[in-house]
């Protein structure tokens, strides 16, 4: 049935297609029908980060960046939620066209650059969920905020998520805001992770509630830069780490007609570097730190060689748009059977 609705939806622009999609998931929801489209697998519980998690699958932030698609999409069997990435202003994002497919690659390149509305918008939409779940809200900087002040933007979206969220996720690896990279690297990355640190603990003290806080990274970087990541997440006493966003690199898509298009790669095509990612990770980590793998998941066998690899969860994004609610169940299944 998913195959005949995504050949449906694959005739509209990505972008429509991504709204029309959405919209047409809240009307099953709302008519009680979603059910019939998503097999939900056994429960498969797992504790992580001092969540308890009914299954180790869920879905990455980026798919409902404002919070108003929650409750249709927690009915589709995922193990928890993420929604984001929020900014403290609203933002239009880049220019359309800004999202193209590669079905040849089961990938999709994005340039969307945190397009939302904002957190009151995002604050108010969550604070009206039926959706009872695990939800993670990822939070971001603006555009026109200069590198040297993103400390105040992720301290203004911490402190405003922190009694809605279940746990927090900083992104510091997208590839369409400029300069945000940086952050990954140095002394930038030390000392926002310390100041990341202090929000949380200031949050926990005010409101007597300890919300864990992960990071999400990039895959591309080499061995050293996993390393010293690994190094910094530990000595700044983060909660865990997400691993991967989408990459730069086009040597997967080369000679695509869309290779050259400026973004995020995501899908089939990062699956081999975000696997990399996580193995230096748990390296450096083993289960110290947590580990959330994504990337590149388009069937259950990807799925399972993430926790092989040593991720403790596993989220899924392009491989969902391509696959449907069946790839949660498969993935869930594939978990399973690694005992």
């Amino acid at each position: 049935m998913y195959g005949v609705i995504r050949n449906l939806l694959f005739r509209l622009p990505p972008e429509q297609a991504h709204s029309v999609a959405l919209n047409g998931l809240d009307l099953a929801y709302r008519l009680r029908v979603l059910g019939a489209f998503s097999p939900q697998a056994d429960a498969l519980p797992v504790k992580v980060m001092g969540l308890d998690f009914p299954n180790p699958v869920g879905l990455a932030a980026g798919l409902d960046k404002n919070a108003d698609h929650v409750d249709a999409l927690g009915a589709l069997g995922f193990g928890f939620i993420e929604v984001g990435t929020v900014t403290p202003l609203p933002q239009p994002g880049n220019p359309k066209p800004r999202m193209f497919r590669l079905p040849e690659h089961t990938a999709i390149i994005n340039r969307m650059g945190f397009n939302n509305e904002g957190l009151e918008h995002l604050l108010e939409r969550v604070g009206k969920r039926r959706y009872k779940g695990i939800l993670g809200i990822n939070v971001g900087k603006n555009k026109d905020t200069p590198n040297q002040e993103s400390e105040s933007d992720y301290r203004k979206g911490i402190a405003a998520v922190y009694t809605r969220a279940d746990y927090i996720t900083v992104n510091v690896s997208s590839p369409n805001t400029p300069g945000l990279r940086d952050l990954q690297f140095g002394d930038s990355l030390k000392s926002l992770l310390h100041a990341i640190k202090d929000e949380q603990l200031s949050c926990q003290k005010q409101h007597d509630r300890y919300v864990p806080v992960a990071v999400k990274i990039a895959p591309d970087m080499d061995d050293e830069g996993i390393r010293f990541v690994a190094m910094a997440l530990k000595e700044a006493g983060l909660d865990g780490v997400i691993a991967t966003n989408t990459t730069i690199s086009r040597d997967a898509v080369a000679g695509h007609r869309h290779a050259q298009e400026p973004g995020g790669l995501s899908g089939a095509p990062v699956r081999e570097a975000s696997l990399r990612v996580i193995q230096g990770l748990y390296a450096e980590l083993g289960n110290e730190l947590p580990i959330i793998g994504v990337g590149g998941i388009t069937d259950g066998k990807s799925a399972a060689e993430k926790i092989r690899a040593g991720a403790k969860l596993v989220q899924l994004y392009t491989g969902f748009i391509y696959r449907g609610p069946e790839l949660i169940r498969e993935s869930v299944e594939a978990i399973r059977k690694l005992g």
